[in-house]
């Protein structure tokens, strides 16, 4: 059984106990969230696709921890002017598990 949630602005492929990163929650480490943004449900090949969301489908999740991502390295150059600018970003992430499917 898997579920494509849509989790602030991105939408995932999820399972039951699966762990997945996903922009930053506002919820502490260790609380519960109820993702009511379904948009499809495999059961088994019964597959239920919502007209954009399922009504009264709700991705139950446990945020894991708040962590920073890898680093991603932005490079500027402009060819025979002598520009170049670098600079770096990290994207502040959460690690949520999946605990429950609710159709």
């Amino acid at each position: 059984m898997y579920a494509i949630v849509e989790i602030a602005g991105h939408q995932y492929k999820v399972r039951k106990d699966q762990k997945v990163y996903v922009n930053r929650m506002p919820q502490a480490e260790g609380e519960s969230v109820s993702l009511d943004r379904v948009m499809l449900v495999d059961n088994d090949g019964k597959v239920t696709v919502g007209a954009p969301v399922i009504d009264g489908a709700k991705v139950d999740a446990k945020v894991l921890s708040h962590l920073k991502a890898d680093k991603v390295i932005v490079f500027k150059k402009k060819r025979r002017k002598g520009y170049q600018k670098s600079n770096g970003h990290r994207q502040y992430i959460s690690l949520l598990e999946i605990t429950n499917i609710n159709v």
